[in-house]
């Protein structure tokens, strides 16, 4: 029996700190998945809890949005700008955040890092904190009815020991768990700020409504802080005097006016009203005068 040597196949050189395409591919998806888990929760509540916000904001003037001619479509395109902008604001502040974090970890040497670490492979540690943060997040639906100081405190405490911790705690125990753990959380986050930013759409309202002054809140949600002086068509003299009123919107042929003399919601057919010295956002002095000082004239009669 004769043995015939096989000559060996040259390969070709891996570099040594090569990795596989397929494994760089995972990583991104899997990325983009953790942060998905946690940023589309938040967007959807803050969603919903905007639409609630819209309604309440035209609830104080009487009358529901589509009565001020905004449909579906309007609103979705101004709550998805609004969602757009708070996301362009939490980014640099979470982007400063992690710097910061990143160096606390250089000056510890390394310190920071392993006892974030040791947080993470303790469960009930992770699962208090995120119990925290959870009950914390009742703050802002807490002081949209008007419960705050130690009373507030005291409930989002509670909610966190005896709603929360246990459940976390076992969710903890299982991968499945952790994920639907993470939506929790982040739902939580979004109804929360929601309400948070519903206390301040309602407070924002109100002061148009007392005094015609707006805030940063209504015009970040697409609310038209619009005011205009009504005139007569046929001879183009104002028909309230020198008073401007508050354009909600138009619906139905009709333009829909909040009076702030009065403090009433008015409707005025679009053929026989013209718009004078228009006005987006005015700023209001001090001097000015609070709305409804044409009430007392009116009982007076």
């Amino acid at each position: 029996m004769t043995h015939q040597q096989i000559s060996p196949e040259v390969l070709p050189a891996v570099p040594e700190n090569a990795e596989p395409a397929e494994e760089e591919r995972g990583s991104v998806v899997q990325l983009l998945e953790r942060i998905g888990s946690v940023l589309v929760p938040i967007a959807v509540a803050l969603y919903a809890l905007l639409y609630l916000g819209i309604q309440s904001v035209y609830w104080i003037f009487g009358i529901t949005p589509e009565q001020a001619g905004i449909d579906q479509a309007t609103l979705f395109g101004r709550l998805v700008g609004t969602l757009i902008t708070l996301f362009l604001l939490a980014l640099p502040t979470i982007g400063v955040l992690i710097g910061l974090a990143w160096l606390a970890d250089k000056i510890t040497r390394g310190w920071v890092g392993r006892a974030f670490q040791r947080i993470r492979e303790r469960p009930w540690i992770a699962a208090a904190l995120a119990a925290l943060w959870c009950g914390a997040s009742y703050w802002g639906f807490l002081s949209f009815y008007d419960v705050n100081g130690l009373p507030m405190l005291l409930t989002a405490l509670g909610l966190a020991v005896f709603g929360f911790l246990v459940p976390f705690r076992l969710l903890r125990g299982r991968p499945n768990g952790r994920a639907g753990l993470k939506v929790l959380t982040g739902a939580l986050t979004g109804i929360g700020l929601g309400f948070v930013l519903i206390g301040q759409m309602v407070v924002g309202a109100l002061d148009i409504y007392e005094n015609g002054k707006g805030n940063f809140v209504l015009t970040m949600v697409g609310f038209q802080d619009q005011w205009v002086e009504v005139r007569a068509v046929d001879d183009d003299k104002p028909i309230y005097g020198e008073d401007r009123m508050m354009l909600l919107g138009e619906h139905e042929g009709a333009y829909v006016f909040y009076d702030c003399a009065t403090q009433e919601t008015l409707r005025r057919p679009i053929e026989a009203t013209n718009l004078g010295r228009i006005e987006l956002n005015p700023t209001f002095g001090d001097d000015v005068e609070p709305c409804g000082y044409r009430l007392e004239t009116k009982e007076g009669q």
